[in-house]
């Protein structure tokens, strides 16, 4: 037995709309055949939106759309890769930030949990996607948000068990594009990042036996204040995203899928900073 129902997703046409003319430019691009598809671009873009959004299984999204299990997570994964590679560069999106008048960025690494597991890692006994900080299966994904805490970049997947300044290290491209925007636009962090502290700007850490002088409490205080507003970046993404709470893909997709929820995040609001 099965029951029909209506179901609302939380979306601006212009969102959908605007995944269904990605999704259209790519079959063209393939050269894929006028009605070979299972469903027509629009369909996809909602089953995918749906997935996103609400967290629905592929199984119940293929069932819905009268396709096979295997041709919905086809379809996924094509719409995670064209909604990727829409995403903000990072050079980009902190030049933007920069002209749009903020004095600071704040980065913050989260955990996406995964139930991915039994991978092995560099260290014996110790899976690669495990992070003990969280206590859970995940990847490390460092987040830049402005200064109200909206996310404008976001960094490919580092495994679960790696420190937010070890995964830091990892891209490339990160520490240099901090440094050059540092003098306009200071990058703030939490004191997973104090072995970078020449870059990104962490409060004082308590001495051993000791207390923080005055001005150093004082300072504290400002900047903490500061950086708690970006954190609301990654609460963003994960209660927009149901997706996002609980990836059961590969976890190496993680970074596309967090860049494609970034780039719905950012049509759906019509912002990018």
């Amino acid at each position: 037995m099965s029951v029909t129902y209506t179901a609302v997703l939380p979306v601006r046409e212009e969102t959908v709309s605007r995944l269904t003319g990605l999704l259209n430019a790519e079959r063209i691009r393939r050269g894929t055949r006028a009605r070979t598809r299972s469903l027509p671009c629009r369909d996809q873009a909602i089953l995918t939106l749906r997935w996103f959004y609400d967290g629905t299984r592929i199984k119940q999204l293929a069932a819905d759309n009268r396709i096979s299990v295997s041709t919905g997570y086809d379809y996924l994964h094509e719409a995670i890769a064209v909604l990727a590679a829409q995403a903000p560069g990072l050079h980009g999106a902190l030049l933007a930030a920069k002209t749009a008048g903020y004095s600071h960025v704040n980065i913050d690494g989260t955990l996406i949990e995964t139930d991915r597991c039994r991978t092995p890692g560099p260290t014996p006994g110790v899976d690669l996607w495990w992070s003990a900080k969280h206590d859970n299966h995940g990847g490390n994904i460092q987040v830049i948000t402005v200064g109200d805490g909206w996310p404008i970049w976001t960094s490919p997947v580092r495994p679960g068990r790696e420190h937010d300044t070890t995964a830091l290290r990892t891209h490339p491209e990160l520490l240099p594009c901090l440094r050059e925007a540092g003098a306009d636009l200071r990058p703030l962090g939490d004191l997973g990042y104090e072995g970078e502290s020449t870059t990104i700007t962490v409060a004082f850490k308590k001495p051993k036996n000791s207390r923080l002088t005055a001005i150093q409490q004082q300072f504290n205080k400002a900047h903490n204040g500061l950086r708690a507003i970006g954190e609301r970046g990654n609460s963003l993404l994960k209660t927009t995203f149901k997706a996002l709470r609980n990836i059961s893909l590969d976890p190496w997709h993680i970074g596309k899928i967090v860049a494609a929820a970034l780039v719905l995040l950012h049509t759906d609001h019509d912002r990018t900073t």
